[in-house]
């Protein structure tokens, strides 16, 4: 840059030359003593600077061997145009100061650049006496001279003196500049690698920045770049009421929901920024923490010391009820049992058989062990599966299944079968009740977006109602006469252990469908 400002300085000096010469009122101060030589060395001197616009697009302004050449040119062509124009009395020589500070600046070495000052001052000196010496100056003219050659020394030591100071403060610049990107590099791929969401809302509840965990939590089928600048709301009407809630009372609430009906459960956390005058004074940070490992976790020991709770409960009430099922059936085969005693005698081994289910329920529950997965063919394995259903209970056409592409799935087998047979037993058993023929569907596709696999049982039942979603999947909450709670329950916490997720969906003409997502394999991902 200054190497480029000393090229435009030297056009100027150039035009300056060539006015002062062109102007008549002008002629008079310079070339007085020898016209043609001030008007070769101008027209030289502004040729040059033609090839000095050549070097720009090179690096010889690095080297100080070409610089200490450039500016040894200048000085000479400067006496030269004092020399025509009477020397010191012409003001020319003057000109050197600027050429020697611009070698200061330049010229990386000292020594050179005060070598380029000291053959300034011989110069100097060098052109006073010959003039002298043709009687053009008289000896008077030597005292000038040595005071230009003294402030020309003295203007190189301290350019040099604050060239190098400010060298050392841009490098220091610099330096700290490379520091600062690094750290904001760093902290830019820290943010976007935390686990945390993190978004950025303005004042008008605008998302201005979202981190990659942020966007798959709430948006996890769009890519990140094409969230940026989207109204909260758009993501969840949910998160917008409680950042103004938090605007408008400074309270958070902490309590976990989720953004898609089949999406994690989330935590959100909001801290405004440091007020102020400006548009920012009212931006806040949302933090959304993924609450699915910390229910899982509570849920593990929740389990754990219910399960041995449970299992200890139930061997206790497993012999009484063997004992009492057992006596209903001796009682059914007394001859002196009548009508209403056989009612009776029937109500006894239903309840008996339900408590025994229930029973059943909780102990496989307690002695869960962890899953054993292989890797599944789909839909190979789902046909083989729904086929072996079928037969087992003699339904023909009963179960409609649609497969989109074959994939991988990585499950428990057993788990997986114990999974699909509830459900689809919940299936046909509604379908029945409400159309009074056993019919259900069943559809396997994949979501390459979050890479999942979609596996949907759909009945043709009244679906759920909306006051008993939240507790679907509650022990021992169930709607339906003689059912023990315990099968969607049972569903989950398999899924759960093979790391796939269970979720209500009612279809758009309000039927019921249950929906397990779980990874695909690694080699379709």
């Amino acid at each position: 840059m200054l190497y480029r400002i000393y090229i435009g300085y030297r056009w100027l000096l150039s035009a300056v030359f060539l006015l002062l010469m062109i102007i008549p009122s002008a002629r008079e101060l310079v070339g007085s003593l020898n016209p043609g030589q001030y008007l070769f060395t101008t027209v030289l001197f502004l040729f040059s600077n033609i090839f000095l616009l050549l070097t720009l697009s090179r690096d010889w302004q690095r080297s100080n061997t070409f610089l200490v050449l450039l500016f040894s040119v200048d000085m000479a062509g400067i006496m030269l145009l004092a020399d025509a124009s009477g020397g010191m009395s012409s003001g020319l020589p003057l000109l050197l100061a600027i050429t020697v500070a611009s070698s200061a600046i330049l010229i990386s070495k000292r020594t050179l650049a005060t070598l380029v000052a000291a053959l300034g001052v011989i110069a100097i000196l060098a052109d006073t006496v010959r003039l002298i010496s043709i009687d053009k100056q008289t000896i008077n003219d030597l005292l000038p001279a040595g005071l230009l050659g003294l402030l020309l020394f003295v203007v190189s030591t301290l350019v040099q003196i604050i060239a190098s100071r400010l060298g050392r403060a841009e490098a220091l610049a610099q330096e700290r500049t490379s520091d600062l990107y690094s750290l904001q590099r760093l902290n830019e791929l820290i943010v976007q690698n935390l686990q945390t969401g993190i978004l950025l809302v303005d004042e008008s509840d605008r998302v201005r920045v979202m981190n990659q965990a942020a966007t798959g939590l709430l948006t996890a089928e769009r890519p990140r770049s094409v969230e940026q600048g989207r109204q909260l709301r758009d993501y969840s009407e949910t998160l917008q009421q409680r950042l103004q809630t938090f605007r408008d009372r400074n309270t958070q609430n902490r309590a976990p929901f989720r953004i898609e009906p089949d999406g994690r459960e989330v935590v959100p956390r909001f801290r405004a920024l440091d007020a102020g005058t400006g548009p920012s004074s009212r931006e806040t940070l949302v933090f959304l923490e993924d609450y699915t490992p910390v229910a899982q976790y509570a849920q593990s020991l929740k389990l754990g010391s219910l399960g041995r709770l449970t299992a200890s409960i139930a061997h206790e009430i497993r012999n009484p009820l063997g004992a009492i099922s057992h006596a209903a059936q001796l009682l059914v085969e007394s001859p002196h049992a009548d009508a209403a005693d056989r009612r009776m005698i029937d109500i006894i081994v239903t309840n008996s058989q339900r408590v025994n289910d229930i029973v059943e329920s909780i102990l496989q529950i307690s002695r869960r062990e962890p899953p054993r997965p292989e890797l599944l063919q789909m839909p190979d394995w789902l046909h083989t599966q729904l086929d072996r259903y079928q037969s087992t209970r003699g339904l023909r056409g009963a179960l409609r299944c649609e497969v989109a592409e074959p994939m991988q799935l990585e499950f428990d087998p057993e788990h997986l079968q114990r999974i699909l047979t509830n459900l689809l037993d919940n299936a046909l058993r509604h379908s029945a009740q409400k159309t009074g023929r056993e019919t259900a569907s069943l559809g396997l596709r994949s979501d390459t977006a979050r890479n999942l696999a979609i596996i949907d049982v759909v009945d043709e039942g009244d679906g759920v109602a909306a006051d008993d979603v939240p507790r679907l999947f509650e022990p021992f909450f169930s709607r339906s006469k003689g059912g023990s709670g315990m099968g969607l329950y049972l569903c989950r916490e398999l899924c759960e252990l093979n790391h796939a997720d269970l979720f209500y969906h009612p279809t758009a003409t309000g039927e019921s469908c249950f929906r397990i997502s779980v990874a695909l394999h690694a080699s379709q991902q």
